[in-house]
């Protein structure tokens, strides 16, 4: 498909712009020099390296150049960062999807926390670029299943990229990085969940143990959201973002993992026979959140305990994203992050939905098998026993009253049952 592109205004030679005021730190005044450096020589790792460092990428400026590419709907050319849009029909010539009102009853509930300080015209102008970023993207891949709090998500990208730069990001977020949150089921969601405790229990077998009678689902709603969510602080959200977009899609799990793990004394203040207590506590994030130390931290634990050592992580399906994007060494050499073939990534959607529902069938089965256990014992006997009865009259009937013998009527039916 012919594609359009679109140049990013490259970094200059020299210096960079200023970053803030002019007491800022020298400390940012290097690292905006390297990314800028980084940025000229195309070198993706050390970008992706320093957006996982303190203070991410440190203002929207960068951000709207360093995204596209760790979304890989851009690419250097020479010292140039440049969008690769292609050619398509107009998404709104196309058919409305079905989930377009609840689309539009959350965006009537967005922008609460941030921006501040914007006029009732303004906040409606947002809302109206939010639906439709939500609604181009459900257009053109229909098979895309909405969920709530996914405008969460876009509405962080609408802000950092704009209208244009969002509705491309919003695409390729959705199925490259989040593609199992939108299948029709929400059961691989909870496949993510259940990563948790592994996690946990490799860092913190105590911890873990004491929250043993507590279901991981109080995590849903912030590694759903990719914690946009939850986060009320723009800046907080918008640097996370830097770390979900360099790093792999399973660490929403590793951070919330290192959440819980910072709350260990609270925690152990619970008794662990208050399930409902624990899920209360936990399924709100702390404040203040030390969202560097959270980062930094989770990290290590990503690189200690990689998901392929975790014990439910056989249980992940091969067509999540957990795996068809799982990423490491490397940056540009992982061929999971240079694919970025968004018809690919709908086939694996589709596969991925299939193999869900085959899944519920069989534990469909399974649980009917379980219900009607003594039914089907009985069942059993009595075909056994009629199976039996029939074999003996066959016996009987051949063999004279004199030849009778308790050893041939057991014979007899032995017979007739590998015959059956």
């Amino acid at each position: 498909m012919p594609e359009e592109e679109k140049h990013i205004p490259k970094a200059e030679g020299d210096a960079p712009p200023p970053y803030g005021s002019s007491e800022e730190s020298v400390e940012k005044q290097t690292k905006l020099a390297r990314i800028h450096t980084a940025c000229r020589n195309g070198d993706l790792d050390t970008i992706a390296a320093l957006a996982l460092s303190k203070d991410g990428l440190l203002d929207d400026d960068v951000r709207k150049k360093v995204w596209p590419l760790f979304l890989g709907y851009a690419e250097f050319k020479h010292d140039e960062i440049i969008l690769q849009k292609p050619e398509r029909p107009d998404w709104e010539s196309m058919p409305a999807h079905g989930d377009e009102e609840q689309v539009r009853l959350d965006v009537e509930r967005s922008f609460v926390y941030y921006p501040q300080n914007m006029s009732p015209r303004e906040t409606n102008d947002r809302k109206r670029d939010l639906s439709r970023v939500i609604n181009e993207v459900l257009r053109r891949h229909p098979k895309l299943c909405y969920f709530q709090g996914f405008h969460d998500i876009c509405q962080v990208f609408l802000l950092v990229l704009g209208a244009e730069g969002a509705s491309l990001a919003t695409e390729h977020i959705a199925l490259l990085r989040i593609r199992d949150f939108m299948l029709p089921s929400l059961a691989p969601a909870l496949d993510h969940l259940h990563l948790l405790y592994p996690v946990l229990l490799s860092a913190d077998r105590e911890l873990c143990l004491h929250l043993s009678r507590t279901k991981p689902f109080f995590a849903l709603a912030a590694t759903l959201t990719l914690y946009a969510h939850d986060i009320q602080e723009y800046s907080n959200i918008a640097r996370l973002f830097d770390v979900f977009l360099a790093t792999d899609p399973v660490f929403p799990i590793y951070l919330f993992a290192q959440v819980v793990v910072q709350r260990r004394d609270e925690l152990f203040d619970i008794p662990d026979d208050e399930p409902e207590m624990l899920h209360s506590i936990l399924s709100k994030l702390p404040k203040p959140l030390d969202l560097e130390g959270l980062i930094s931290k989770a990290l290590v634990l990503l690189n200690t305990y990689p998901p392929e050592k975790l014990s439910t992580w056989n249980h992940i399906s091969p067509y999540s994203v957990l795996k068809t994007s799982r990423r490491t060494g490397s940056f540009l050499n992982n061929k999971a992050t240079v694919n970025k073939n968004l018809s690919a990534a709908e086939r694996l959607l589709v596969k991925h939905a299939a193999h869900v529902e085959r899944r519920r069938k069989y534990k469909e089965i399974q649980d009917q098998l379980i219900k009607y256990r003594p039914q089907i014992i009985k069942v059993g006997i009595t075909v056994l026993v009629g199976v039996s009865a029939v074999a003996l009259g066959v016996y009987l009937s051949k063999q004279e009253p004199s030849e009778w013998t308790g050893w041939g009527m057991f014979n007899a039916v032995l017979k007739t049952l590998r015959l059956s």
